[in-house]
């Protein structure tokens, strides 16, 4: 069910950009596998597990030679001209679009969902304004759960005599080369559990704990917003949907239909990517059969590191300190010569201009036409993109990421520079819910190896006599 979005503005720039990006690259291939894989594979691995192929997904899939980006097959620039936020998390937790009662069904689980005022009360206790809002984010997640669920209680903790032993798997699991199909073990019935609890809750197990994430983290990093600028937060208003709410809750005004726009378009193409750090210790949490709420919060925790979010922030800063799009070409020629690293661009993936920054430059570009500050530094960015591009674009495949042009959307719209990676997290949950609940399907707890490279048979020396 597309087309729930009216031909605006902002859909066109998102279909001029998808017609510039088919003329750039070649038309999409098919992936190599797309059908069940006959597991074991064999595969080039790398340090850092770069390049292993540790499970199948049909959620989305990038293509970094063509510099494409599909959810569940659908392309990244027909889904952000057509949809909105909430119809592309149901297409990523079910697989397909929604009809329109089931669509109406979902956006009202949302609204319900958005109100989280006894997790909102916990995190107020804390001092907020004092800590990194992805620590305050990660905390309010682990407050969510409290709230919501009955999994700290006792009769929620996983039952000792069914579980192997820490830091132990089973053996049939460890067998060369295969293991057996399925971990050998489980804990206590979901159900069973449930009906002995004293009140019966979210079971942090299912698709509608992954709607209480994707909806609750919204409301909580919104406060976080407020509470970091000594403002008490904004309950969610019913009448308007996922990204109006958002920009409501963190902003205290109601946001322009424009800015609806975008901020859907923003959150629509950081939904998903992928298997990067965060999504990968989402899935290696959830795989020793915890819950939906730690491992999104181990996410988090991993989206919090400079290697992973961050980088948009430190764009804003580059541009800001360059001085101006006049000062690029002798500032880019220093940085070479230094062999400093430009934030914003490059990709581990793309190999050619990333699918998400192609529509980011121009909605950039369209907010600073009405804001001398945003304009200066979005001339600056274009002058450095031309820089970059016209010599490591040729030589090394280095082009303008997704976080290139994030930060400068978001700065137009008045949010702070410290909540856009939150903002990053607010989006991804979707795309973190929806492959937890997909690996959980066929779960096999991760279990990957390190080789020893130590000594052996050291003699052990007491105390009294090491040099």
């Amino acid at each position: 069910m597309m087309g729930l979005v009216k031909k605006d503005g902002i859909a066109e720039l998102v279909r001029k950009s998808a017609q510039q990006a088919r003329r750039d690259t070649p038309p999409l291939d098919k992936p190599e596998r797309v059908t069940k894989l006959d597991w074991p594979l064999q595969c080039t691995v790398g340090p850092g597990l770069e390049g292993a192929i540790a499970c199948e997904s049909g959620v989305g899939y990038v293509n970094g030679t063509a510099g494409r980006l599909l959810y569940r097959g659908y392309d990244i620039y027909d889904l952000c001209a057509s949809s909105n936020y909430e119809e592309v998390c149901y297409l990523l937790l079910y697989g397909k679009l929604p009809t329109r009662k089931q669509y109406d069904g979902f956006c009202q689980r949302m609204i319900q969902y958005r109100h989280v005022p006894n997790t909102l009360r916990m995190l107020m206790a804390t001092p907020v304004e004092e800590i990194n809002p992805m620590a305050a984010l990660r905390l309010g997640t682990n407050f969510m759960r409290r709230r919501l669920t009955w999994r700290d209680t006792e009769t929620g903790r996983p039952l000792a005599s069914t579980a192997i032993a820490s830091d132990e798997d089973s053996i049939p699991m460890e067998t060369i080369p295969r293991g057996e199909q399925h971990a050998i073990y489980e804990f206590a019935k979901k159900a069973e559990r449930r009906r002995a609890a004293k009140k019966v809750q979210d079971d942090a197990a299912s698709i509608d704990s992954c709607i209480h994430v994707i909806s609750g983290i919204a409301t909580l990093a919104a406060a976080i917003a407020r509470l970091r600028e000594d403002k008490l937060p904004i309950e969610p208003d019913p009448e308007l949907g996922h990204s109006a709410n958002f920009l409501y809750m963190m902003t205290g005004r109601r946001p322009t239909a424009e800015e609806v726009r975008i901020m859907d378009v923003s959150l629509i193409l950081h939904a998903d990517h992928g298997m990067p750090a965060s999504t990968f210790a989402a899935l290696v949490v959830a795989s020793t059969l915890s819950d939906i709420y730690f491992s999104v919060g181990a996410a988090i925790a991993a989206l919090n590191g400079p290697l992973h979010g961050g980088a948009n922030e430190a764009v804003i800063d580059l541009l800001e300190s360059i001085g101006g799009p006049a000062a690029v070409p002798a500032w880019f020629a220093n940085a070479r010569k230094n062999k400093e690293k430009i934030v914003g661009f490059g990709h581990r993936v793309y190999k050619t201009y990333d699918p998400r920054a192609r529509i980011l430059g121009p909605l950039a570009k369209h907010l600073g036409a009405g804001n001398p500050a945003i304009a200066t530094l979005y001339e600056t960015a274009l002058a450095l993109e031309q820089e970059v591009v016209s010599t490591l674009g040729q030589e090394k495949g280095i082009y303008p990421n997704v976080d290139f042009y994030s930060g400068l959307v978001y700065r137009s719209m008045g949010i702070p520079k410290e909540m856009f990676t939150p903002i990053f997290a607010v989006s991804r949950a979707a795309g973190w819910t929806a492959r937890i609940i997909e690996y959980l399907k066929n779960n096999r707890i991760f279990r990957p190896r390190a080789l020893y490279t130590g000594e052996y048979d050291k003699k052990y020396v007491s105390l009294g006599h090491r040099k």
